[in-house]
């Protein structure tokens, strides 16, 4: 029996393992504007944008003290967040420009435009904003052509003189 998702449906949050519980704060909450909504002892904490439950869970329960996933083996690649704004995404480039930040990757997907880092755990982090849907790349029957393209960060940055 066939089954499709309905389209309404969405990513409701995301919980990773962490190490260190207050690093973790420190960098999600701290350095990207997360909202703590609640500390569940020294073991866990849930943040949010706009003050939802929860979009992240940050736990230590399975790995406190513990150093990173091994790179090369099954599980998360990487944890997107959707910001609202191109002008957005360009403040908060620069915010962790200006904290030092090592980036991993910048991309135009055609869709979208992306900056890539990792988290304090080595939690791949996709931040990124979509193109409206009528900029999306399409071939000539109308599908869907997304692509992996240098993003323009100069390009990126002139929203910040908006």
């Amino acid at each position: 029996m066939s089954y499709t998702v309905p389209a309404q449906t969405r990513i409701g949050h995301v919980h990773l393992k962490v190490s260190d519980l207050q690093r973790s704060l420190d960098f999600y909450c701290g350095l990207l504007g997360f909202e703590l909504m609640m500390k569940y002892g020294e073991q866990a904490a849930f943040i949010s944008a706009g003050g939802y439950h929860h979009h992240i869970g940050l736990n230590t329960w399975h790995s406190k003290g513990m150093p990173p996933a091994p790179e090369n083996t099954a599980g998360l690649y990487h944890v997107a967040i959707l910001y609202p704004e191109r002008k957005d995404l360009a403040a908060i480039y620069k915010r962790l420009t200006d904290a030092g930040i090592v980036f991993t990757g910048f991309a135009d997907h055609g869709v979208s435009e992306a900056l890539y880092l990792n988290d304090p755990d080595g939690n791949g982090l996709e931040l990124y904003r979509d193109r409206p849907r009528e900029q999306w790349p399409v071939d000539e029957a109308g599908e869907l052509t997304m692509y992996t393209h240098r993003l323009n960060i100069p390009d990126l940055l002139r929203e910040l003189d908006s």
